[in-house]
Order: C-alpha cells, then structure tokens, then sequence
C-alpha cells in the first residue's frame, strides 16, 4: 500500500478538481435584507448536462471515519458538479484524484479548516464524503436528472492515508 500524507486545503492546490467554498472566495459580497444580512456571492460554479438536468439541495448525515484510513475507491459525477458544505464547524477529510488515461490517477488527501466546504466539478474523481471522529450533516448540491451521473474507481493497491 502507498502511503498519503494529509496537506491543508488550499484555493490553489485544490483548484484543479474545484472550488472551496468560504467567504474569502466569494466573487463579490454585499448586504441584503436592509443590511442585516452579507450575501457571500457566486461562491462556486454549478455544473449539470445531460438529459433532463436540474439541481438538487440535499443534507447528508454522514458518519465518522478513523485515521489512517484505507482508500480502496474514488468516484466522480460525469454530468455534474457536486457541493458539500458541513452544517457544523468541524473539520473534514477531502480526497480527490487527476484524471489519466488509465482512470484516476495517485489521489491527494486535503484537510479543511472549520467553515470550509468544496465544490468537486463535473467529472472530478472524488473520495466519498469523510467526517471525522464524529458525526456530521452537510448540505450538498449537486445534480439530478436522467442518466447515470456516478462512475467508480477500484484500485488494484489500496492508499492508506493518514
């Protein structure tokens, strides 16, 4: 097995597989509702094809991993993007592959700050969706409509990340 080191998620490291969604990344920011509200806009580009598309608002209730952790498979969307933004302050693991001519390839494994979510865009291989120590919901926008929009990915060697 091949080991993978955890690096901190960054606007520039994870800028090939997508976008993070924080407040510093937001394409502008204004106040709303007679200024009792900042609006933290255009914070990610949400991506559907195919037939039939519309997008979806979802809240997944995920639950913990341990690390080290074994990474036996990734996947990715091939008609849209897909957003998760936890509904607590915990930290998350984010685990994403480039894409070779063979399938994915090594994958990196990044860990968010509290308040950091990610946006994978369309056709980006993608671990699943990876709490830690505890429980946790996030709200998750991503693509519906006809066709199948999930691809996996086996490695024949496991990673281990840790």
């Amino acid at each position: 097995m091949q080991k993978i080191s955890i690096q901190p998620l960054t606007k520039e490291a994870f800028a090939p597989f997508g976008d993070i969604l924080e407040i510093e990344n937001a394409s502008s920011s204004f106040w709303i509702n007679n200024d009792k509200c900042q609006r933290h806009h255009d914070l990610a580009k949400v991506e559907t094809t195919g037939e039939n598309p519309r997008t979806l608002i979802n809240i997944f209730a995920g639950q913990p991993y341990a690390l080290p952790l074994q990474l036996d498979m990734v996947e990715r969307h091939p008609f849209g993007s897909q957003a998760f933004m936890p509904l607590s302050d915990r930290p998350f693991l984010v685990v994403v592959a480039p894409d070779t001519e063979n399938g994915p390839g090594a994958p990196l494994a990044f860990m968010t700050r509290p308040g950091q979510g990610v946006n994978y865009h369309r056709n980006v291989w993608h671990g699943v969706l990876t709490p830690l120590q505890e429980p946790a919901n996030f709200l998750v926008v991503d693509r519906g409509g006809d066709g199948n929009n999930l691809e996996e990915f086996f490695y024949k060697t496991p990673y281990i990340i840790a």
